[in-house]
């Protein structure tokens, strides 16, 4: 009985597979390119499997790092993502609303309005309904629905 003949890569064979990985094709499909199984495609590309990925990475961050810096259309874009992903920035939107619990609905509606220049009389019934009797349900702001809680 005569065995498997044993592997040997190429240089154009490791240069195809460092690629391949480099693009995030999966092993299966780098090995049936190469005409061999995964498992040996493991045992014999291990280095190239494990390095392709982090130059990959590099190449790409450091192409993004070059738009980031420089000028031109794409460098507020690179700029924005950068800082999201490396400087931890965030986009916040929120709102500080500063209420007294203790008093009624109907004064913190009213209040609320007048900040805006609105009166309750100029809201729809169901807020001056819910203002007049206490209700916490749905409250007209700024033309959008929001809860209170």
């Amino acid at each position: 009985m005569v065995g498997r003949k044993a592997h040997t890569p190429s240089a154009e064979q490791r240069k195809t597979v460092e690629a391949m990985s480099a693009y995030g094709i999966p092993q299966e499909d780098i090995a049936s390119v190469i005409g061999i199984d995964s498992k040996t495609l493991r045992k014999y590309y291990s280095e190239e499997l494990a390095v392709a990925k982090a130059k990959a990475n590099a190449k790409v961050a450091e192409n993004l790092f070059r738009k980031a810096t420089g000028d031109g259309p794409q460098s507020v874009s690179a700029a924005i993502f950068w800082l999201k992903t490396r400087g931890q920035w965030k986009e916040t939107n929120y709102h500080e609303i500063e209420a007294n619990v203790n008093s009624s609905i109907y004064e913190w509606i009213t209040g609320a309005l007048e900040t805006t220049g609105g009166t309750v009389e100029d809201q729809p019934d169901s807020v001056r309904t819910a203002s007049s009797t206490g209700n916490t349900g749905k409250v007209a702001s700024g033309g959008a629905d929001s809860t209170m809680h």
